[in-house]
């Protein structure tokens, strides 16, 4: 027989129970423990769940994958190198302690021992692109639309909708948090451009030197975005890294696209990348960037492939020259506000 791998989870909230309830059929596969705050809390965890527990070391103990959906970044990243020193791979889809503690996650991605794919557009896979079939071509540019919730606000001023009442509209429907500060700000986008950046250029890049530069879309409001769009643009919210002439620069802001650009036309509600390499030119992948399944796909799929032997998706061992020649979008037009 086979032997069996045990999966232990930090979390089990929508993410985590989801990613559980399609993990607890796979064959080899044990669910062991799921590291929670309140065993009290109903959850869905389906026929076979893990045995719960708020005893972090009891949950971590023996497991041969720890997935971490807990989110949050100190304890996170305590608890996963705790994992790590004892042998076990490692899942994550907690972008900010990524982006934020790569000091500590640093070796172990370098390493092949972590699994992140879910930690930037959910399910849909950009990570292993970046690190894989991408890498044959050397970057240019990349551009992305990382942030369901600023896409779904910039929709409702649109429409010729208030921000505030927008953003209030965004809380009751669950796209924004009661704090929407990481999301409106562009926090959230710049923790997933952080990742993009080390995996395509930019393996050391620190946390800090992306923090600043980075706006949110708090400011924008329905008679800007008419504006815009009277002239034949569109705004949205863009991460970015980029060449300008020198060296590679990161940022995170809205900006007026022409209508029939790439980031415009993706689907609406979809996040979107758009990578520009020498060889392969110009690369769109679009799909969900949120919500528990389609997240959910993305930690399975790491799951899958750590307890197959495959390695994580590795960063460049050295960092890429940026391009000589200036490779910012002559289309992009910086959105000044409030």
């Amino acid at each position: 027989m086979p032997p069996t791998h045990r999966v232990a989870f930090l979390g089990a909230g929508t993410v985590g129970a989801a990613a559980i309830r399609r993990l607890q059929n796979v064959p080899g596969l044990a669910l062991s423990a799921a590291l929670v705050r309140d065993l009290d809390v109903p959850r869905d965890l389906g026929t076979r769940p893990p045995r719960l527990t708020t005893d972090a070391d009891a949950a971590i103990a023996g497991a041969d994958v720890v997935v971490d959906v807990m989110g949050g970044v100190e304890v996170a990243t305590e608890l996963m190198a705790r994992a790590a020193a004892s042998g076990a791979r490692l899942v994550s889809a907690n972008k900010a302690a990524l982006a934020e503690r790569w000091d500590v996650w640093g070796p172990l991605v370098r390493a092949g021992r972590v699994g992140f794919e879910a930690a930037v557009m959910a399910g849909t896979p950009v990570v292993g692109p970046l690190a894989g079939a991408l890498r044959g071509s050397s970057p240019i540019a990349l551009h992305a639309l990382l942030n369901g919730t600023c896409a779904y606000l910039i929709e409702r001023l649109e429409a010729g909708t208030a921000f505030d009442v927008a953003l209030a509209e965004a809380q009751r429907l669950g796209y924004a948090e009661a704090d929407p500060a990481l999301d409106v700000d562009g926090v959230d986008a710049a923790h997933k451009l952080t990742l993009l950046a080390r995996m395509c250029a930019l393996p050391e890049l620190a946390w800090d030197e992306v923090r600043r530069d980075v706006r949110g879309v708090r400011g924008l409001g329905p008679a800007l975005v008419a504006d815009i769009a009277a002239r034949g643009a569109r705004v949205r919210l863009v991460a970015s890294l980029w060449s300008d002439g020198a060296r590679w620069r990161v940022a995170v802001r809205p900006v007026a696209l022409p209508a029939d650009h790439a980031l415009v036309l993706a689907r609406s509600g979809k996040n979107a990348l758009l990578y520009r390499g020498d060889a392969v030119g110009e690369v769109v992948i679009s799909g969900p960037g949120a919500g528990a399944e389609a997240t959910a796909s993305g930690v399975v799929a790491d799951v899958l492939d750590a307890v197959a032997g495959r390695p994580g998706p590795v960063p460049p061992e050295r960092s890429v020259p940026a391009p000589a020649e200036a490779s910012a979008a002559d289309d992009f037009e910086p959105i000044e506000v409030a």
